[in-house]
């Protein structure tokens, strides 16, 4: 047995003798006044890059660092040398050292800085925001001896449209390209390249022939002059824009194709509206070989063509618009579709590239749990060949956790392989401070009641259609508690306060969102008395109100891709909240003859008649029929009205028309009789969404026990909306039952 002293002494020297061998292995740049520590550069090429290093160092350390342009190999100092000279691979650069030096070593000025920025986080630097960078007071720096590090991105174009990727700085610390600079043409193209404004009157045959129409939304891809005359206009484009790296020819935002004898032909023979596209494509990119053409693999073109051979110039960017966020794409039965596509992509061309969508695009202050599906999905892109990615977010809108998402979306475009956890709890610790904890306990709820919930998520959804997934009322409680903890935790920092507060914003519009959908029922905006009279919950409109405020006081400007601002916001709600009805139908039996479409039926029939009206939003108290006609029974058990008031939705950009006819019966002596009908008009071509409060009257309708209601939706859609596979569709919220005194007839 040895004695413990003898033990525990042993165990000390050891370990002194570890850290003295581990000490050994590190180089150290300590800060010192007497002799400088010293940057080199092989050039004046490297100087730019050398500033910048020394400009963070100067701040990190109380004594300066130099910049010399010579390397002194008898110095005895650990220097850290800048050198720019051609490697094997022109999209890496190099970190490495020897016994005594730190090297880093890039082809080209941008790498280099990159290579810099590297080395600031491997030292405890951090860019958070374009406005936060985070900068360690330090007295000693290390780095492993007879080290290298050969750094190559996962992906050779890395574009993030997010806030601060406006912000030139933060792109290069996070090695972003940026497409506004790399692309002369960007995204849908076909209306730049050839304008239907100057050509579709003089030459309709340039445009698609689509459901027996020319249609300005797309081109005839088989027309000879359409190809000359998109030629030439990429021709000027080029020699304007000669430093750009991508020429985009791309679709308009819209399902549209052409049907013309040749383009069907060549649609039939390639595999569907996407043959045609590419042998429109083919011919451009033969003309200019030398030039990068981009095209969006997008809605009717989202699959490759068949037996046709992509030129090498044209770089497809497959926009999969529908997936599930709520899920890894290569775990989730939903996906499985897409992971098809990619593979069938793979077989046709080396040049995929990716748009991927990252946020809620109808609703950007809204909580959306898909941050935990991010690390995975980019593992499997850069596994299934995705060479380049644009990651569309909220453009320069800070919406619902926009910072931590640009964060760790940046991360991962540059390397698939970081620690995901360990890269969120870092970013969650600079940024929100004493809140972390409380931050990433709201982060793990959020995903566990989506995850729990096992619901589709899509990015056009909202909080209305999460009320029974992650966004429940009492999951809203459980998230309004752990932020009140955050917000008590950082109440004495007024910067990390208002980060917090900017969460707390999140769940002040999911709840008055949802306060909108439920109405006077609970958690609804309104309450009734016991008198029977309805009034808004106290103190709501003053909520509404300062959220709208600090939206604005912290840039976000818009609550929506449609374009909302925070304060039409607050107008709208005003509208809605002063918009108190109360009808003799309230709470009436209503029965679907014919039933809504099964994505837009509500509350269900008690919709119809629960006192609460929609406004513009057709997912807010609107019950919609797709291509049919609403039949529509009410119980009235003979309550004495004599009008019936009706709410209809035009949202033609959705497909949602006003009706043809209403007509009403009343039901008696077990017969149906016709009581009154009411002749909409005709449609009109109307983008803006509006809304129809229409009334029919009636003395006869107290006498019958019940009435139906048959509304005559369209049998077509207009011509300025024909699409494939669309139909008309109906959306009625509220039907209102009065007993007016001065209704006679």
């Amino acid at each position: 047995m040895f004695p413990k002293k003898l033990i525990l002494k042993t165990i000390i020297i050891l370990f002194i003798i570890s850290f003295k061998m581990m000490a050994q292995n590190d180089l150290v740049i300590k800060d010192q006044t007497i002799n400088k520590n010293v940057i080199t550069i092989a050039s004046e090429s490297e100087k730019p890059a050398a500033t910048l290093l020394k400009k963070y160092l100067d701040k990190s350390f109380k004594s300066a660092f130099i910049i010399q342009n010579t390397f002194n190999q008898d110095s005895e100092n650990t220097t850290i040398h800048l050198e720019i000279k051609a490697l094997e691979d022109n999209t890496t650069f190099i970190i490495k050292s020897d016994t005594r030096d730190i090297f880093l070593i890039a082809p080209n000025a941008k790498l280099l800085r990159y290579a810099v920025y590297t080395l600031l986080e491997k030292w405890g630097f951090r860019k958070f925001t374009a406005q936060e960078t985070y900068i360690p007071k330090l007295n000693l720096v290390k780095f492993p001896k007879n080290n290298e590090e050969i750094n190559k991105p996962s992906f050779e174009y890395r574009a993030l449209l997010y806030p601060d990727a406006y912000d030139e700085d933060f792109r290069d610390w996070h090695k972003l390209d940026w497409h506004i600079d790399d692309f002369s043409v960007w995204g849908h193209s076909f209306n730049m390249l050839l304008s239907a404004k100057e050509y579709f009157k003089t030459n309709p045959d340039f445009f698609a022939l689509y459901e027996g129409n020319r249609n300005t939304e797309s081109l005839c891809m088989t027309n000879d002059t359409v190809v000359d005359l998109v030629i030439k206009k990429m021709t000027q484009v080029i020699s304007e824009h000669p430093n750009a790296q991508f020429y985009s020819v791309s679709q308009n935002d819209d399902v549209v194709y052409c049907e013309c004898t040749k383009c069907s032909t060549i649609n039939h023979k390639h595999g569907g509206p996407q043959g045609s596209l590419y042998y429109f494509l083919n011919k451009i990119a033969v003309h200019f070989p030398k030039t990068k053409i981009t095209t969006l693999a997008y809605l009717h073109t989202f699959k490759p063509p068949t037996n046709l051979k992509i030129q090498p110039n044209i770089y497809t960017l497959l926009c999969p618009i529908e997936l599930n966020r709520g899920k890894a794409i290569a775990d989730d039965n939903y996906s499985k579709p897409f992971r098809k596509n990619i593979q069938d992509w793979n077989a046709v061309t080396s040049n995929l590239y990716l748009w991927d969508y990252t946020v809620q695009f109808s609703n950007y202050m809204s909580p959306f749990p898909n941050i935990n599906t991010l690390s995975d999905n980019y593992k499997f892109f850069k596994k299934n060949n995705i060479k380049g990615l644009f990651v569309q977010g909220y453009a320069d809108v800070p919406g619902d956790l926009s910072e931590l998402r640009q964060y760790l979306l940046a991360k991962l475009l540059w390397n698939t392989e970081i620690d995901i956890d360990a890269t969120t709890d870092d970013f969650l610790r600079g940024f929100y401070g004493k809140a972390a904890p409380n931050v990433r306990k709201y982060l793990n709820l959020l995903t566990e009641n989506q995850q729990k919930s096992n619901a589709y998520l899509d990015i056009y959804s909202g909080p209305v259609q999460s009320r029974n997934t992650f966004l429940t009322p009492e999951a809203m409680d459980q998230y309004d508690t752990i932020i009140d903890a955050a917000e008590i935790a950082v109440a004495d920092d007024s910067i990390l306060a208002s980060r917090v507060q900017k969460i707390r914003l999140t769940l002040e519009y999911a709840f008055f969102e949802q306060s909108k959908f439920y109405g006077q029922d609970k958690h609804g905006m309104f309450i009734v008395n016991q008198n029977g009279t309805k009034e808004l919950k106290k103190g709501l409109n003053e909520r509404v109100l300062n959220f709208t405020k600090k939206c604005t006081e912290l840039g976000i400007y818009e609550l929506s891709e449609s374009g909302t601002t925070p304060e039409n916001y607050y107008k709208e709600w005003l509208e809605i909240s002063n918009n108190i009805t109360r009808h003799l139908g309230e709470n009436l039996k209503v029965n679907f003859l014919t039933q809504p479409a099964e994505d837009f039926i509500g509350k269900g029939s008690y919709g119809l008649v629960d006192g609460t009206r929609g406004y513009k939003d057709f997912n807010i108290n609107w019950i919609g029929w797709y291509g049919n006609n609403p039949e529509i029974e009410i119980e009235t058990n003979n309550t004495v009205f004599n009008q019936i008031k009706m709410n209809f939705l035009d949202d033609q950009r959705h497909w949602i028309f006003l009706p043809k006819k209403i007509t009403v019966y009343g039901f008696k002596n077990n017969k149906w009789t016709f009581i009154n009908s009411k002749t909409i008009g005709d449609l009109t071509e109307n983008y803006e969404v509006n809304m129809l409060n229409t009334e029919l009257n009636n003395s006869k309708f107290s006498i019958f026990a019940k009435i139906k209601i048959i509304i005559e939706n369209h049998e077509d859609l207009p011509i300025w909306r024909k699409r494939k596979h669309k139909k008309p569709m109906v959306m009625i919220d509220e039907i209102e039952l009065y007993n007016k005194t001065e209704i006679i007839k």
